[in-house]
């Protein structure tokens, strides 16, 4: 490509070779392309990177370097900039991706200048390869991940037995309504009370069976995957959830829930981890308190985000554990692992919210979080 010539100070490197030095040593990426898409220069790195040589791509349209989808719309994007002027990525770093000569697809931070060189507009890209970032946040995730079905498992083992005794309760009630409906059939003026005694059985089935896919949904462990959620829709299963075995220490569970409460993006069981959690631990503050009142509202806040609270009425959080709460490891339970309020926080933060607690008026504690609505998450 054309260069402006300079006069070099004598015993300085002239421009030219300066320029020529700085593209070969350069430990990341360079290249130029002209308006059209064509490569102009290409540096050892970039050869490096993407394993092609540099007489392989000189000449040639950059979408060579690039996977589908950002190939396709490469020649639409640069046209679109000619003719309006509107850059999408021009001035600014974006994560995308390239592609290697062996096909393969790696990840890159690309940083893209626009400039003029002589009467010629010209586009410097800068591209910094970050695999490695990458390989260890996804790491990092995966840990998270298994730290998050650890949690679960161990929220389970602390109610299983409350567990098994709500699920006897429907499947009880199964075997004595089909013993009757068994009985009835003998007799031939009493079917219609075996066929309302086989539909009370089929209801409890139906309970037994919810209970168990509520679980199975809970503990199960697989990959995150956020979809845009109904938050009272969450907070009604997390409480069934959260609520089994409690009526041995007459809990009264109140609900406020806001009607026209705004969808959120979220992951619904790591969500309803949170609520669980929650809701679990002010149960268990309150065993031994003469007023046992939970309660869960739901709340819009300017419709940009929701609040979750979930208040109890129990001795309250003792001062001296209340400014490491959320810390890993801090608990007031004993044989408790503290990590259920570390973790809590950690996927709410995840999905752009906050967590907090604070005293509840009359006695106990009020946790809150706060999530983005829909539109704002995305």
């Amino acid at each position: 490509m054309d260069r402006p010539a300079a006069k070099a100070p004598d015993g300085a490197p002239s421009d030219e070779s300066l320029f020529e030095t700085l593209i070969a040593t350069a430990v990341d990426g360079i290249m130029v392309i002209d308006e059209r898409g064509t490569v102009q220069v290409y540096n050892k790195a970039c050869e490096r990177l993407f394993q092609y040589r540099a007489d392989e791509v000189v000449g040639q349209n950059v979408k060579l370097l690039m996977p589908s989808p950002y190939r396709d719309e490469h020649d639409s994007y640069l046209d679109r900039y000619r003719h309006t002027g509107e850059a999408r990525i021009i001035g600014i770093g974006r994560e995308v991706q390239g592609k290697r000569k062996d096909g393969s697809v790696f990840p890159i931070y690309l940083s893209v200048g626009a400039g003029t060189l002589g009467s010629k507009r010209i586009f410097v890209g800068i591209v910094h390869d970050i695999t490695g970032r990458k390989t260890a946040e996804d790491r990092l995730q995966r840990l998270q991940d298994e730290l998050n079905h650890v949690a679960r498992l161990t929220e389970m083992s602390q109610f299983s037995a409350a567990l098994a005794h709500e699920l006897n309760q429907p499947l009880t009630a199964i075997v004595n309504y089909m013993n009757v409906a068994k009985r009835l059939l003998t007799a031939p003026d009493k079917t219609a009370k075996a066929q309302e005694a086989l539909a009370k059985a089929g209801d409890q089935a139906e309970r037994a069976g919810l209970i168990i896919r509520r679980l199975r949904d809970f503990v199960e462990k697989r990959d995150g995957k956020r979809a845009v959620e109904n938050i009272n829709a969450i907070a009604e299963d997390a409480i069934a959830l959260a609520m089994v075995g409690t009526k041995a220490i007459d809990i009264t569970v109140r609900t406020e829930f806001a009607p026209h409460s705004p969808p959120v993006m979220v992951d619904r069981v790591q969500i309803q981890q949170v609520m669980v959690n929650l809701l679990r631990n002010a149960s268990e503050a309150m065993a031994n308190s003469p007023k046992r009142e939970l309660t869960i509202t739901t709340a819009r806040i300017d419709g940009t985000a929701v609040e979750v609270a979930v208040a109890d009425t129990g001795p309250g959080i003792p001062d001296e554990v209340a400014s490491r709460l959320f810390k890993p490891f801090v608990t007031t339970k004993p044989g408790g692992m503290g990590i259920g309020l570390a973790i809590s926080q950690s996927i709410v933060e995840a999905h752009g919210g906050s967590l907090g607690a604070a005293p509840n008026q009359g006695g106990g504690t009020v946790f809150r979080f706060r999530l983005p609505a829909a539109q704002a998450a995305e």
